[in-house]
């Protein structure tokens, strides 16, 4: 599997983890609806989960990982 295969599932997942929780969450705390509750936790969602990146450098195919509860990019081994 490829490193932008495997980057792409990491942000699908990371994605979902925050998703699914806070959708729960806005649909219970909230009085909004149809529309607006999805999208309300897909941008949750996008601003909490941390985002994945293939990168071709000198050495080879590498992932990188940014978020906002960390400093700094780390690479994925």
């Amino acid at each position: 599997m490829s490193k932008k295969i495997k980057s792409l599932l990491y942000n699908f997942l990371g994605f979902l983890v925050f998703y699914v929780p806070a959708y729960i969450l806005v649909m219970k705390f909230s009085s909004f609806q149809g529309f607006w509750t999805p999208a309300i936790a897909a941008v949750i969602s996008t601003i909490l989960a941390p985002k994945f990146q293939a990168i071709t450098g000198q050495t080879g195919e590498k992932i990188y990982m940014k978020w906002i509860f960390r400093k700094g990019v780390k690479e994925v081994k």
